[in-house]
């Protein structure tokens, strides 16, 4: 039997299709689950001041800042992505992202002024950051802000199916707002097929994958935004120019066996656009799908470790 449940979390919704024993899901699953996200949000996230986001965020002395066990995890595999996609990925543009309208100062409807941008950047940069894991610690050189937006909720994915294998549960499917894993089989014996998402306005039939001990997360320019004199800006901002993406990749979904690097490398190679985005799931060996708008027609493109999935 496949007993289902879900709510909110992160500003989005969650849920977990787990297998249960003949005896019945344990009695603390919910609140293992609970338990679980509570966590990642009292730790990562930057619309809740009391968080260890926030609290490090807003020192202002430039001296060791000592953070939770996950926080360090999460941010050593940010700092590692940043590094490998040049910047493109980069876990300290939280004063970027609140500037355009995508952060705890809430939205916009207008371009920020190119001074503005040009403070902001200034004050990003993962460069900046040194973390000490062996003592769970982290200095930032200048006042940069984290924001673990584009890593975070996979993580969260990869804390709940750990949480569901600590109370002896092998087979589930569990999705945070798009970014699924799953784990063993359905009482049928299949795998869990999941569906990637697609843009709106692709007509191509949608290409279905099978979720056996690996996780899918999906980046795309189509989920927030904002339109200002006739033309949209999307929340995926390059770190590089300070700016919204700009170059006609639509969706960019990764299937790796840690949802937390999925969410992470879909974030970078979105960023990085269809060539050096695709040259760069090759040299990494990332399984990438890539939905590319070229004017009024959207293409799509995968790399060969995608290609070799599908069979």
């Amino acid at each position: 039997m496949v007993e289902t449940l879900g709510g909110e979390t992160m500003g989005t919704r969650w849920s977990a299709r787990i297998v249960s024993p003949p005896s019945g899901l344990p009695a603390a699953t919910g609140r293992a689950i609970a338990r679980t996200l509570d966590g990642v949000i009292a730790e990562m996230s930057h619309w809740d001041r009391a968080s260890d986001i926030s609290r490090v965020n807003s020192d202002s002395h430039g001296g060791w800042q000592s953070v939770p066990p996950a926080f360090a995890h999460v941010l050593a595999a940010a700092l590692d992505i940043s590094g490998k996609s040049k910047g493109a990925f980069d876990p300290t543009m939280g004063r970027l992202a609140d500037l355009w309208g995508f952060g705890p100062s809430g939205p916009r409807a207008s371009v920020p002024d190119e001074t503005d941008i040009a403070d902001a950047l200034a004050d990003s940069g993962a460069e900046a950051v040194t973390l000490d894991r062996e003592r769970l610690r982290v200095r930032r050189t200048r006042p940069v802000h984290f924001d673990f937006s584009g890593i975070a909720k996979g993580y969260a994915v990869d804390a709940l199916a750990e949480a569901l294998r600590t109370l002896g549960l092998t087979d589930f499917l569990v999705e945070i707002g798009g970014e699924l894993i799953g784990e063993g089989i359905k009482p049928d014996g299949q795998p869990w097929w999941v569906a990637l998402e697609q843009p709106p306005g692709v007509a191509a039939p949608p290409i279905r994958i099978a979720l056996h001990g690996c996780a899918v997360a999906t980046s795309g320019d189509y989920v927030r935004g904002f339109d200002t004199a006739g033309r949209r800006y999307a929340h995926t901002l390059d770190p590089r120019t300070g700016s919204p993406i700009a170059h006609g990749v639509v969706s960019v979904s990764v299937v790796h066996a840690e949802c937390m690097l999925a969410d992470a490398w879909a974030t970078a190679l979105t960023v990085l656009g269809p060539d050096a985005g695709m040259a760069l799931a090759t040299r990494e060996g990332l399984a990438a799908h890539m939905f590319v708008r070229t004017g009024d027609a959207i293409s799509e493109r995968v790399s060969p470790a995608f290609a070799a999935m599908l069979g």
